[in-house]
Parts: structure tokens; C-alpha cells; sequence
């Protein structure tokens, strides 16, 4: 298993999302889904200058048809293949069970969530708390849930229920586990917006940001619209640090393959050379649209240097 190195691209969250937050743009937390197009989000974030987040999570794992080391090793090989020079944080998402953010960080992701926003208040705490306890001993940044984003694909959470975050609970919560950065709801959703439309409530940012000291993420990123996310990581004070962004993927990559069904991971990969090609295009494309008129997040690589 290939791991960061004095000289690797490959940096842990709380160390991305404190340039982003000094700088005031968000940086894309990217779900390729497929490990054939984690090569096509890579080269987006090359190509544009662009500090990313690749990641993955449990839903998703299971969903694909994907390990965390299978997807882990991938990533690497691509970093070292591409000569990826920008900073990559490699990322799990929404996970319940400590034991997969275990394998998960034994194949070198350097960055975890623990998603425990369904228990009660003082159980989610609880949880969280213990994860953090791991993953710093590893080196490892952590990123909890607080609240409860709905959804409409239930491909990385399982409850289409939504709990708008207590600014005053989140400020408790963070005091008490000591993650690093902390998934907010506020009006945005995982999946396809069909009929409720996104409304970000940025009053409540602005609070949270205020009660607490780490960086805010905002979920559900596909299909919000550029001008409503662009005010969401330039409020006064600070807002959301990392957006997170895989629906829209998987549409342009469906959509340049003339399809309509999901892939299992393994159909993806016995995609003839060609069409897989066209895939990836398409990935990144879309990719280097969200940096650079989304996120703000294009030409920023060189931020990290100085």
C-alpha cells in the first residue's frame, strides 16, 4: 500500500480546508464512483490548478462493487502515473462502522467521516468521538455529521429525512469530539433536485461559523447553483470549506455513454478502450466546470506554496 511522503501531492483534509477557508474558496470533494474515473478527476484538478478531494463512501463501496484498499490502490498508482502536483486529499465519506474507516485508513486515505447524524445528540457525539481517538493517532483528519441532509438517490445515505443543524449543539458537539471539520444541513440534498429546489440558509452558516473552530462542509453540491454556492464560502467571517459533488458526475459520465442505468464497477472497467475514454472526458470536463465556476477553486494550487 502506497502512503504520503515528504514529497507527495497527497495531504490530509484539515490541512487543505485551512488554505481554502484563508483564501475563500471551497474545494470540490469529488465522488468518481467508478475507479476508472478517478484517472479523469485527477487530470481535471491537474489541469486546472485546482486543490481536490476524490473520494468515496460506504454506501458507495458497497453500492459499486469496491474495497477501500482496491480504490485506495487505484488513487495512488494514478498520482504516481499522472505526476499529480496539486494537492489531494483522499477522502471516505459517509460512514457508520469504525471498522470500515479502519481498512480505509490502512489503504491510506487521509481523510475519514464518521456519520453518525442519525443517533441521538449525546450517542453521535459518543461515536464521533471515538473515531477521532483513532484517526489522529494515524494522522488521519476526521469530519463528522450534525444534523441530517436528505436525498433523492439514497446511493450514499439511506434516509431521504432532513434535520436542519443547531448552530449552538454544533458548537457542543465539535468541543466534545475534536473533529476537524463538520458536514452541515442546511437546505442543500444528496442526489437529483426534482422538486424541492436547493435554498441555502445562510444565516445559519454564519452562526455555526461563528460558535466553531473548524471548517464547515456543505453536502449534496450537484445541482446548486453556481451564485447560491459562490456566497456560501465568501460570508463574512468564513463559510463552507468543502463542497461535496458526485451526482453530477455520474450523469456526464452515464450521459457521454449513451446510458441511463447505473454500472456495477466492474462493468465500468470492461468498458470497450474507446468508450472509456469518452467516459473520462467527459468526468473531467465536468470536474474542471465545477473549479472553475463553482468553487473558485481553479488556479489555487499555487496557494499551498506559499
Amino acid at each position: 500500500m502506497t502512503n504520503t511522503t515528504p514529497t507527495s501531492p497527497v495531504i490530509t483534509l484539515k490541512q487543505a480546508l485551512e488554505i481554502s477557508e484563508a483564501n475563500h474558496f471551497a474545494i470540490g470533494s469529488f465522488s468518481p464512483r467508478y475507479t476508472p474515473m478517478i484517472a479523469a478527476v485527477l487530470k481535471a484538478g491537474q489541469i486546472a490548478n485546482s486543490p481536490l478531494i476524490v473520494q468515496i463512501s460506504h454506501k458507495e463501496l458497497i453500492r459499486y462493487g469496491i474495497t477501500a484498499a482496491e480504490f485506495g490502490e487505484e488513487f495512488y498508482r494514478q498520482v504516481k502515473e499522472q505526476q499529480i502536483t496539486v494537492p489531494v486529499v483522499l477522502h471516505l465519506d459517509h460512514t457508520k462502522e469504525l471498522e470500515t474507516i479502519k481498512e480505509a485508513i490502512a489503504a491510506g486515505f487521509t481523510s475519514v467521516m464518521i456519520d453518525a447524524s442519525e443517533k441521538p445528540f449525546a450517542e453521535n457525539a459518543e461515536i464521533s468521538k471515538e473515531v477521532v481517538a483513532y484517526a489522529h493517532t494515524k494522522g488521519v483528519s476526521v469530519e463528522a455529521d450534525l444534523g441530517m441532509i436528505g436525498t433523492t438517490d439514497f446511493v450514499e445515505t439511506d434516509k431521504d429525512e432532513e434535520l436542519y443543524t443547531n448552530p449552538q449543539e454544533a458548537a457542543e458537539f465539535v468541543a466534545i469530539t475534536g473533529v476537524d471539520a463538520l458536514a452541515v444541513s442546511c437546505g442543500t440534498a444528496h442526489g437529483v433536485y426534482v422538486v424541492k429546489q436547493p435554498k441555502i440558509d445562510y444565516d445559519r452558516l454564519m452562526e455555526i461559523r461563528r460558535l466553531t473552530p473548524v471548517h464547515l462542509v456543505l453536502h449534496g453540491g450537484s445541482g446548486v447553483p453556481p451564485e447560491m454556492m459562490r456566497r456560501a464560502y465568501q460570508l463574512p467571517g468564513g463559510g463552507v470549506s468543502k463542497v461535496n459533488i458526485a451526482t453530477d458526475l455520474e450523469l456526464s459520465l452515464l450521459k457521454a455513454l449513451g446510458r441511463e442505468e447505473r454500472m456495477t464497477n466492474q462493468e465500468c472497467k470492461k468498458l470497450a478502450p474507446d468508450m472509456l475514454q469518452v467516459g473520462r472526458d467527459a468526468v473531467t470536463q465536468t470536474v474542471m466546470e465545477k473549479m472553475k465556476h463553482f468553487l473558485n477553486s481553479a488556479g489555487k494550487a499555487d496557494v499551498f506554496n506559499k
